[in-house]
């Protein structure tokens, strides 16, 4: 128990057979529930939860018969918290990633009633830039900054961070059926909490790398569908917090900036078109252009103002 509060880690894990065991072996002796979500691994990974649960009763293994992906394997362990007496639920990947040392300070602010839900953030510390490879670096600040826009929480970053700490009403509350199955999960998990007003937190996290794992992310694959997922969750949370659940102002200024741009598109085109064709550029067309761009980023920033504004509450 941590300060009378109990506590189960949930760690997905996929292939993780070299990391897993020193994952669990090293976690802080104040965690009572340890669940285990193997995703149908192809290694030695399930069979080495069960050999540590025979001789450390807080483990419990669930295992997938096929595999469903990391946000499906993170549902399932949720779902066991549930069932079980616990206050809190903290999230580890099973790649021996996350200091659990940094494990207290995650849940400090949802015991002292801060927060809802904590979040490393490796990003803030001085050694990010050192310890992580610059690809996923550079990489992770691109999804944290669309991440930004399409959850409101504007104060979050190092969004791809997987250690997290929340209270159990945090998934009594939630639709755990509808989180999204694979990476991109962080990201639809913010937007889920934004809907549902729940106080999110970052906390400092130590980046840890070069303890061998190996990442499942594919960066090609990432960067193809990522940016459509993030579009669909931005309109999930104006359609569900902002119209449904809230009416406000602010989706008129999204609705008018996005339409601006999306004018642009043909203007920029005819534009063209004719200095190609003619040498000249047609000075109304250019005109248009530049009030639409003007008038529709204008708008856009409008909205993301009253959006920072509407959202300053949900800060832990």
């Amino acid at each position: 128990m941590f300060q009378n509060k109990k506590i189960a880690v949930v760690i997905p894990a996929f292939n993780e057979e070299r990391l897993i065991a020193k994952t669990i072996e090293t976690l802080p002796v104040f965690v009572d529930r340890i669940i285990v979500v193997d995703d149908k691994s192809k290694d030695r990974t399930a069979e080495i939860v069960e050999a540590i649960a025979k001789s450390d009763e807080r483990v419990t293994l669930l295992r997938h018969e096929r595999n469903l992906g990391n946000g499906s394997a993170r549902a399932t362990g949720f779902r066991k918290c549930l069932e079980l007496d616990v206050d809190i639920v903290v999230t580890m990947d099973g790649d021996n990633q996350m200091d659990p040392n940094d494990m207290p300070a995650l849940i400090e602010p949802i015991v002292a009633g801060r927060a809802d839900f904590t979040k490393g953030n490796r990003l803030v510390t001085g050694e990010a830039w050192r310890k992580i490879p610059h690809v996923r670096y550079l990489g992770n600040s691109a999804l944290t900054l669309m991440t930004k826009i399409a959850s409101g929480f504007w104060h979050v970053t190092d969004s791809q961070c997987g250690y997290t700490a929340a209270d159990i009403k945090v998934y009594r509350t939630i639709p755990l059926d509808r989180i999204y199955p694979d990476y991109g999960v962080f990201n639809d998990l913010l937007v889920t909490l934004n809907i549902y007003n729940f106080r999110v937190m970052d906390v400092p996290v130590a980046p840890i790398y070069g303890v061998g794992e190996k990442s499942g992310m594919k960066l090609r694959k990432v960067m193809f569908y990522m940016p459509f997922l993030m579009l669909r969750l931005f309109m999930r949370r104006m359609v569900q917090k902002y119209i449904i659940r809230d009416f406000h102002p602010l989706i008129f200024f999204y609705a008018l900036g996005g339409f601006l741009i999306a004018v642009d598109i043909p203007l920029i085109v005819r534009l063209f078109y004719y200095w190609i064709t003619t040498t000249h550029i047609p000075k109304i067309n250019a005109l248009a252009i530049l009030f639409c761009t003007f008038m529709g980023m204008q708008s856009i920033l409008f909205a993301m103002l009253f959006d920072m504004e509407a959202n300053r509450e949900l800060k832990g």
